[in-house]
């Protein structure tokens, strides 16, 4: 237990951590140079295109010191999202340590912060790594002076590296081993290990990853989740060296697998702790919470055909993906769907891409709402996260919504952009600190619903990229809440309705009818598009229809016979007007979801 090592690599997005990890596994040698890839840990497809770690991974690096002594560094992956940050923190848990990796160029960002205090709330050594040094932008001193002043690290220890051309990597190896604090732990006490993540295989079930605190597992061991108390019979452990490696047991202080036939990922929760059905602990680990989605929108195959296909699809990802949350939905426009429920927008964003990638599928997503909290007069509480389920407001007494603290680092040059944007969307300027002469946070509290639609994208282009954006939720507050209703020629189209403040309806409906117009095509009679709250319309625009020339015909002749004809088309648009249905394309649904340019 002495010459082992567990560490995390925490930092900003885009700031080398997955290309650091390459390069740790290269200098340990732990793979062959042909079978070695760039971002080796990143699985799938889409984390390779975006630079961004979805899926947590964890790997044993065996790396003989410069003293002689052979050690086994457990590193443990993870997210890079503020959607993940319930992972980060499990993953955390199971170290003693982490490198905070810095951008030479960039420095000390909003994410940077947070994950440092993630870290110091588990009590962990933190070495601070300045990478990109080999970048022509690098400003090192800034970079360490910010470490100083902002981080309240020590910056005569940070580590220089450039993680793309491998330099200072063997230092921060033996950083790792000299200044990283070695597990603790009693091998004969009673089982305590920590469950911080799992993903599922076709032909073994679900593979647990645990950190073993206290005791040691071994297969035919009989093991209890405490959280659900399920009992499953251990059949393998081991360790993860790019691929499983079964190992006889695991001991304290020990990162590896365990494979108990466990049918899906949703029976192992994220942070829930393993003990022995004979011999439990006494006290389980601390820290462990149930995720719950924030962001909610329903799926819709474009075409109804593809129902079974999404059906089936949805199930397939729900085994490798415990946080997603799904239930059936219908619409009168779309047919039928999933209504689901996600951790953050980037988290819906992967769950859209994987399920038209890995599935063929073609889908609509309706645009995406937080869950409200409704207090009717009678003192009753409903949760609503779909406007199909929105009670009639007669009946309610108040509505709240969902607050997040956000944090937002920039040049001090953009303090007025960043004021207006936030402002905009009805936040609050609780606090601002300079950190440096012209580097500054300033803190928000903004309602979710304002943040989950385009604010990430707003925000990088008033701050040309320099801003960082961190965020977590605070409490619920009161709200003016309404629900604005889409009408096409009269009848209401429940997949456009939505949940939004008073002050933002009339510019939400507006936006919305203005973008039906453009994709709804012209038929023989007037069409009115409408938004409304209840009975009360707030916005209109109509498509003009096509019109015949029924008088084309009559040269000449008294003025009677014209007007007979126009009267008799009138009657004739009339009666097509009351029985003529639109057929609203799937265009128009994609074109009003999107955000705004």
């Amino acid at each position: 237990m002495i010459n082992i090592r567990n560490f995390s690599i925490i930092a900003h997005i885009d700031h080398g951590k997955s290309t650091l990890s390459d390069r740790l596994i290269q200098a340990t040698r732990i793979i062959a140079d042909r079978d070695f890839k760039d971002q080796i840990l990143d699985s799938m497809d889409i984390e390779r295109e975006r630079g961004i770690t979805i899926k947590s991974q964890t790997i044993c690096l065996p790396y003989t010191a410069q003293n002689g002594k052979l050690y086994y560094l457990n590193l443990i992956d993870t997210p890079g999202h503020v959607d993940f940050s319930y992972e980060v923190s499990r993953a955390l848990a199971s170290c003693e340590g982490a490198l905070l990796l810095i951008d030479a160029s960039q420095g000390v960002q909003a994410q940077t912060i947070a994950n440092l205090y993630q870290a110091v709330d588990h009590n962990l050594e933190i070495i601070p790594i300045i990478n990109k040094i080999d970048l022509p932008s690098a400003d090192v001193d800034m970079v360490r002076k910010q470490i100083s002043e902002d981080l309240g690290l020590d910056p005569s220890t940070a580590i220089l590296c450039s993680a793309k051309d491998g330099t200072g990597i063997d230092n921060v190896l033996e950083a790792i081993v000299n200044q990283l604090p070695p597990p603790k732990g009693d091998s004969e006490a009673p089982l305590k290990a920590l469950i911080f993540d799992s993903h599922y295989d076709s032909y073994r079930g679900t593979i647990v990853y645990i950190r073993v605190f206290e005791g040691k597992i071994q297969a035919g061991d009989e093991v209890v989740f405490v959280s659900n108390q399920s009992r499953h019979l251990v059949e393998e452990v081991g360790i993860f060296q790019i691929n499983r490696i079964p190992r006889p047991f695991l001991t304290s202080g020990s990162v590896g697998y365990i494979i108990a036939s466990i049918k899906t990922v949703s029976e192992t929760k994220c942070g829930d702790t393993v003990t022995l059905k004979n011999r439990p602990c006494k006290v389980p680990l601390s820290g462990f919470k149930e995720l719950k989605p924030v962001v909610f929108s329903s799926i819709y195959p474009v075409a109804s055909d593809d129902y079974p296909e999404l059906a089936i699809a949805l199930e397939k990802l729900k085994l490798n993906d415990a946080s997603l949350v799904y239930q059936k939905d219908s619409s009168v426009a779309l047919g039928f769907g999933f209504r689901c429920g996600f951790l953050g927008l980037l988290h819906l964003e992967i769950v859209q891409e994987r399920l038209e990638r890995e599935y063929d599928l073609s889908l609509i997503l309706t645009a995406p709402s937080v869950e409200y909290h409704v207090i009717m007069k009678d003192g009753s509480l409903i949760k609503i996260d779909n406007p199909a389920l929105y009670p009639d407001p007669m009946n309610i007494g108040t509505a709240k919504e969902p607050f997040i603290r956000a944090s937002i680092i920039t040049p001090d040059k953009y303090m007025g952009a960043i004021m207006s944007l936030c402002l905009e969307r009805r936040g609050i300027n609780t606090d601002y600190q300079y950190f440096s002469s012209n580097r500054m946070e300033m803190i928000f509290e903004i309602p979710l619903a304002e943040v989950i639609y385009d604010f990430y994208d707003k925000l990088k282009s008033v701050t040309q990229g320099y801003g960082s954006f961190d965020y977590e939720l605070t409490d619920y507050r009161e709200t003016e809440l309404v629900k604005v209703d889409i009408l096409v020629n009269g009848e209401r189209v429940d997949a456009l309705s939505q949940l939004v403040h008073k002050d933002r309806a009339v510019e939400r409906a507006k936006y919305a009818c203005e973008k039906l117009k453009d994709e709804i095509p012209r038929q023989m009679f007037k069409i009115a598009i409408q938004g409304a709250i209840g009975a009360k319309i707030i916005s209109r625009q109509t498509i003009s229809p096509f019109r015949k020339d029924v008088t084309a015909k009559c040269y000449g002749g008294d003025i009677t016979r014209k007007r007979k004809l126009l009267e008799k088309q009138k009657k004739g648009k009339k009666r097509m007007k009351m029985v003529g249905n639109v057929m609203i394309p799937q265009s128009a649904f994609l074109a009003v979801l999107k955000s705004k340019d």
